[in-house]
């Protein structure tokens, strides 16, 4: 990735508006033509791993840098950062690059209420296998567990208070995370370095996938 990608998205944050934007667009086209090629090695890399990968598109994985302003009281148009969503079924991995802010991250994210008593029946049924991929030495290395955003302060209904998971059942959302520097997106073989940080995160993201075949 190029320093002026970064640069780029630092200077947009400190300029977020339409006339800056437009009088800049050049920087910006460049910038999100660097991350498509970013991104296009990175699927690469994955694809050694996880074959499904290499049928994702780079530039349609990435997300539009239009913010939607109309129920937000931040009223500033652009995102200040370039997202990208690498996956096949609904389980999958993300790439967020932002100044110092940046991560990479992986498996479900706001699942509809049938989807997740789906997701949460499956975890239960399986208990051992579940901790056991979440207990990998590579995976916690990497994303230390689970994310607990909006975990429920009880284990829902229709499960057993004492569920040998019910920890793992209070969670509304089954994601990992694993913070990047801007130094590490820099280096000439990023790609590499993060696909095998990705690699961790298959057997997640095939056990989440699996319950909804």
């Amino acid at each position: 990735m190029k320093v002026s990608t970064l640069k780029f998205l630092e200077e947009l944050d400190a300029n977020n508006s339409r006339e800056w934007f437009n009088e800049h667009k050049n920087i910006y086209t460049d910038a999100r033509e660097d991350v498509i090629s970013f991104v296009e090695e990175l699927i690469g890399q994955m694809a050694k791993f996880d074959k499904n990968i290499a049928k994702v598109d780079a530039g349609k994985s990435l997300f539009r840098i239009y913010r939607d302003t109309r129920f937000s009281h931040n009223k500033a148009p652009y995102k200040t950062n370039f997202g990208a969503s690498i996956a096949v079924g609904k389980a999958g991995y993300y790439l967020h690059i932002q100044p110092g802010q940046s991560f990479l991250a992986g498996g479900i994210y706001m699942l509809e209420n049938d989807n997740l008593k789906t997701l949460r029946k499956e975890i239960s049924g399986n208990a051992r296998e579940f901790e056991k991929i979440v207990g990998e030495e590579s995976f916690r290395h990497y994303f230390g567990g689970l994310s607990e955003e909006g975990k429920l302060k009880r284990v829902p209904s229709g499960f057993e208070k004492d569920d040998p998971v019910g920890e793992y059942l209070k969670l509304k959302n089954f994601v990992a995370v694993c913070p990047i520097t801007d130094k590490a997106l820099l280096e000439k073989d990023a790609p590499k370095k993060l696909a095998e940080i990705y690699r961790s995160l298959k057997p997640l993201n095939d056990f989440l996938n699996a319950a909804f075949v």
